[in-house]
């Protein structure tokens, strides 16, 4: 068994996103300060010099250089069996910390043994707070409007609309920095490599949370997101976003899992009906939405098709 001699092991998956990735661990290196860490990188085949652009910029850098795209999960998976932390710390490759963040998180972790997993701030560039906590999916959730449930049940849906003085616990983290005990790790098992890309960490924070292991959000430890730089926005990430989920409430939701896609195919219908309305009152002047609209119908083709 290999000797445990880091304190936090940190893990970018990266895709295609040479400039960002190189921003991400340039952040590493000039905010964490008093931690024993070391950085992997899981490169998913890219062909804009990601690779070569590590190896001269950041030799330290353990570097995985993967043939092809393998996911999210099944990459994090490869760093995951391979590191010496007591902590991993997972980054998406438009991710950057800012000053303490990797400081207060570990300190969160230190005094809170029976945490398994725990978040910080995301904030958009401009400084302004994105959600970085996310709710297990449920009925509820499908059949309301989230922004509506964190108003009304502020309790149960916390969200970037308030002010925490302190850690909370919460249901599950964004998936943009994540830090995790080995030792939860080791008793929940890693990623689900059904997960190809979104809800993999959703599916990790449900079976923590059955393992009685916490989850926390810690606003103070803040990162900056250039949200949606690493998935993108298109029609092929839309679809791996709803086979994600589709995969997550059928291991977690047998029972009510045909009720669920009916409800979500029944929103997708209203939501591509509203948005095609919009672009005709628009007149073709709001490009955006024409777009927005063409990738719902994109998304009921697929559904028509089986959800391959």
């Amino acid at each position: 068994m290999k000797d445990i001699i880091m304190d936090i092991s940190v893990i970018i998956v990266n895709w295609n996103t040479r400039d960002l990735l190189l921003k991400c661990i340039r952040s590493v290196y000039e905010t964490v300060q008093g931690i024993a860490f070391e950085i992997w990188v899981v490169d998913n085949g890219s062909t804009d010099g990601s690779q070569d652009a590590v190896k001269a910029d950041f030799p330290l850098v353990q570097l995985i250089e993967n043939t092809q795209n393998r996911g999210f999960a099944a990459a994090n998976n490869q760093a995951l069996k391979r590191m010496t932390g007591r902590y991993a710390l997972l980054l998406n490759s438009d991710a950057a910390l800012t000053e303490g963040a990797a400081q207060k998180l570990l300190a969160f972790m230190e005094s809170t043994p029976t945490a398994g997993m725990a978040c910080g701030q995301l904030l958009n560039p401009d400084g302004s707070r994105q959600n970085s906590i996310a709710n297990f999916p449920t009925l509820l959730t499908l059949i309301s409007n989230e922004t509506f449930l964190r108003i009304v049940l502020p309790e149960k849906f916390p969200s970037k609309r308030r002010n925490y003085p302190g850690p909370i616990p919460i249901e599950s983290g964004i998936g943009a920095c994540l830090m995790i005990r080995k030792t939860a790790m080791d008793a929940v098992g890693i990623f689900d490599e059904n997960f190809f890309f979104f809800f993999e960490e959703t599916d990790w924070a449900y079976r923590m949370r059955q393992a009685q292991w916490g989850i926390y959000f810690i606003p103070s430890a803040r990162i900056i997101h250039a949200q949606g730089k690493s998935a993108g926005n298109s029609v092929a990430s839309r679809i791996l976003f709803y086979r994600s989920r589709y995969i997550y409430l059928k291991k977690w939701h047998p029972k009510s899992y045909p009720l669920m896609v009916m409800i979500l195919f029944i929103r997708l219908l209203v939501n591509a009906a509203l948005s095609l309305l919009g672009s005709g009152l628009a007149l073709g002047f709001a490009p955006r939405l024409l777009d927005k609209t063409l990738v719902y119908f994109q998304l009921i083709a697929w559904h028509f098709k089986g959800c391959p």
